[in-house]
């Protein structure tokens, strides 16, 4: 029996990078022989066993065979004669595809080191069409490490929805990839890659829908609606590794995929209509709710924070309210990340100052400051309460309002 540490933490190791998992391979093993020596089996579909003390996974050198459409339809074969290059080659992408022995020695039969130094993303064997799960992980790594993708992946990945491979993909599993590509260092290029495929729109075609729709940008005419919200994406993730800010970022321009052209830059009605899309989208994938809840507001209101010194007092409140401020403060911080993204990406302005945020905020704390106590003390009954609340509110604005504009011309 041989042990290998095989894909990714191989991989991290040849980047200077720290693995978290290591995977094992056993060559030559047999299961009778691990479970005397100990070890635990704990795989159903394939024989992994947990080692007697590390309690680290093993996993029995194997091939597969495609049995039926999708990613589940595979039959296993795990046995003593598998070798580890048959074991590597039914890996996805060169990259993953290297092992390392008890000495050390990498052991790379297709040559993903290469691949590792150039930044290259590229398929093992033609195997790779067998499993639709393939192209988002493939466009997850893009986003972990920036590479591109070589021309004949590129092919393949087309070639998988043209098969009609991708509508094998389950909600679930779409989200799961999604949400771990957003929480990487490079999450537009998931959507980037999946859109360069054709994925993107079968996965997220209300996102799909953007490419190809104007922006009111006037020196960049070149700049669409798709590709700003690449922009806002990375913008998001620098500002924060929150994966529910960075999924509202990608959602919160929905609108203007389902808005007339000839209406669209001079329109404001698309904030509505975006919510509801960003909703139909999130129930489709099976999004947890609070990534939907802040979706939805950053789609509606993301213009309000950015023409907030237009809007008078009444409106501001109105729009704290919608947003549910006052009993959830840490969601009203995370608009407020989703907002500045949106306003610098956009070419030219990545780095300019977002002071719409900062006012948004201050108008916040001064409304905080009036104390439903205060109004109950006052005498105020019933329905009287939230009246007198609202319109000391709405004096407090307006007081604030004023004081700000005279410290402003002073």
């Amino acid at each position: 029996m041989q042990v290998y540490k095989v894909g990714g933490a191989v991989r991290d190791k040849l980047l200077g990078l720290e693995t978290q998992d290591i995977d094992w391979v056993l060559v030559g093993a047999n299961p009778a022989d691990l479970i005397k020596q100990g070890y635990q089996q704990v795989g159903r579909d394939f024989p992994v066993f947990l080692h007697p003390k590390t309690k680290e996974e093993y996993a029995l050198a194997r091939t597969e065979r495609k049995t039926q459409g999708g990613y589940t339809g595979f039959s296993v074969y795990a046995a003593p004669d598998v070798t580890l290059e048959e074991d590597l080659c039914r890996r996805d992408l060169t990259i993953n595809a290297m092992a390392e022995d008890a000495a050390g020695k990498l052991i790379d039969p297709f040559n993903g080191q290469a691949d590792l130094k150039a930044g290259i993303l590229r398929h093992v064997s033609p195997a790779f069409v067998e499993d639709p799960v393939r192209i988002l992980r493939l466009a997850r790594f893009a986003a972990r490490f920036n590479f591109s993708i070589a021309p004949e992946t590129l092919e393949l990945m087309r070639q998988m929805l043209a098969a009609g491979e991708v509508d094998y993909l389950v909600p679930e599993r779409v989200w799961q990839e999604t949400v771990r590509a957003l929480g990487e260092k490079y999450p537009a290029r998931f959507i980037e890659v999946l859109h360069e495929c054709g994925a993107l729109a079968k996965v997220f075609p209300e996102i799909a829908a953007l490419f190809g729709v104007p922006q009111p940008e006037k020196h960049h005419p070149e700049i669409d609606t798709g590709i700003h919200t690449l922009m806002v994406v990375q913008q998001a993730r620098l500002l924060s590794d929150d994966p529910q800010v960075i999924f509202a970022a990608l959602t919160h321009d929905l609108g203007k995929g389902a808005t007339p052209l000839e209406i669209l830059p001079h329109h404001y009605g698309h904030e509505e209509t975006g919510g509801k899309l960003v909703a139909k989208l999130c129930r489709r994938c099976r999004a947890p709710s609070h990534f939907q809840e802040l979706a939805v507001l950053v789609a509606r209101f993301h213009t309000h924070c950015h023409r907030i010194t237009e809007l008078k007092p009444q409106t501001v409140l109105q729009t704290l309210q919608h947003l549910d401020a006052f009993r959830r403060p840490q969601r009203f911080a995370q608009f407020l990340l989703a907002c500045e993204a949106d306003a610098r990406g956009r070419l030219g302005l990545e780095n300019r100052p977002y002071p719409q945020a900062a006012l948004f905020q201050s108008y916040f704390e001064q409304v905080q400051q009036v104390d439903v106590a205060d109004v109950v003390a006052a005498g105020f009954t019933g329905a009287q309460i939230g009246e007198e609340l609202q319109r000391r509110r709405v004096f407090k604005l307006k007081a604030y309002l004023a004081e700000c504009a005279l410290e402003f011309k002073s």
